[in-house]
């Protein structure tokens, strides 16, 4: 990729799942031209910010996880890792992003765009068990939880 150039990718984000890609910068030709060879940026120093909106310049981030990329140094990697707690929050199904990379400098680069894709959760994993007792005292009965389970008549 040429340094003017921003990269298109589109992420699928599975709802209540964790979310982890990992992204390689290199620099040199493409497309396999002879006697060049691709090799890794150097990320030390940057700094990366990856936000979420319904469309270009929205005022509202649907999701800032610019605290969810770490960046390998030599390696030329970014690794970005939304935690399934995460994920499962998300109300929202499209939006756009993108990816700057910020070196020590404070050289923007545009690394990354695309549109990002919620795939909504059918199966919720979070099992809540309740335990049937009898409550003779008139204190209050819980569920496994913590929240009150409110007598029948």
């Amino acid at each position: 990729m040429n340094s003017t150039d921003t990269g298109a990718y589109n992420i699928c984000i599975n709802q209540g799942a964790t979310l982890t890609l990992m992204f390689i910068w290199t620099t040199g030709q493409c497309c396999g031209a002879v006697g060049t060879t691709a090799m890794p940026v150097d990320l030390t120093g940057y700094t990366a910010a990856l936000q979420i909106r319904a469309y270009a310049l929205a005022p509202t981030i649907l999701y800032d996880a610019s605290s969810n990329l770490v960046l390998g140094g030599i390696a030329g990697t970014i690794t970005l890792t939304i935690p399934a707690s995460v994920t499962a929050t998300f109300g929202w199904w499209q939006g756009v992003y993108d990816l700057l990379l910020i070196s020590s400098s404070g050289v923007v680069t545009r690394l990354l765009a695309g549109t990002v894709t919620v795939s909504a959760q059918v199966t919720i994993s979070n099992i809540i068990v309740v335990t049937v007792i009898t409550n003779s005292s008139g204190g209050t009965i819980t569920d496994s939880s913590g929240s009150a389970i409110t007598s029948l008549p």
